[in-house]
């Protein structure tokens, strides 16, 4: 799996360029857009991640792992109420989370506390909780919802977390849950239709 450090680190070699940056980290087992600046345009950076992102994920109900997404190891199993799930039950709960909202950073996160990364204290099971940050979720779209997996598409602003927005909704379902997979499909106006796959960098011009 390629860390957003990673994909900069590879840029930069192959194109031979001094200074490359990314402007909003993607989690190692997501996928999707990510924005790289490079020289002068590195001062920009703040520009880019203040961009509305979207997102499609698939959220697994039932088991709660520590790191909130499919690497992590489960911690926690509920029931999955499937007698209750219809669409518009879920449609419901879904609307709870739109707007601002009140969300805590997961532990395994970028978020730095005194300089360290959460999810490196993470690592040496050092567990930080903080405190409710406010956030925004435009909307949040139901695509599915079939063998104890939700497939959602969310729009947000700067400094949501999905890992933990999937679990929060699956709290709010009466059950627990972890992303089982993650893609960020757009960041402002840049989408997969203007973007170019880093598997082709030896093509690029």
């Amino acid at each position: 799996m390629l860390s957003s450090g990673d994909v900069v680190k590879a840029i930069k070699s192959k194109l031979n360029l001094r200074k490359v940056g990314h402007c909003g980290t993607l989690d190692p087992f997501a996928e999707g857009i990510l924005i790289v600046v490079s020289g002068s345009e590195t001062s920009s950076s703040d520009k880019y991640m203040s961009y509305t992102k979207t997102y499609e994920t698939v959220i697994t109900l039932g088991t709660q792992t520590d790191t909130l997404d499919s690497t992590g190891t489960i911690i926690r199993s509920k029931p999955v109420l499937n007698e209750k799930y219809n669409q518009q039950y879920i449609q419901n709960i879904l609307l709870s989370f739109i707007g601002s909202i009140q969300q805590r950073p997961p532990s395994f996160s970028a978020k730095k506390i005194n300089g360290v990364r959460l999810y490196k204290l993470a690592r040496q099971d050092v567990f930080v909780h903080l405190k409710p940050i406010e956030v925004v979720v435009e909307y949040i779209k139901f695509i599915s919802f079939k063998d104890n997996e939700l497939s959602l598409e969310v729009r947000c602003e700067k400094g949501t977390y999905i890992r933990q927005l999937g679990y929060d909704i699956a709290k709010a379902m009466g059950t627990t849950g972890h992303l089982k997979s993650l893609t960020r499909t757009q960041v402002g106006s840049f989408s997969y239709g203007n973007s170019l796959n880093l598997k082709d960098i030896d093509n690029w011009s």
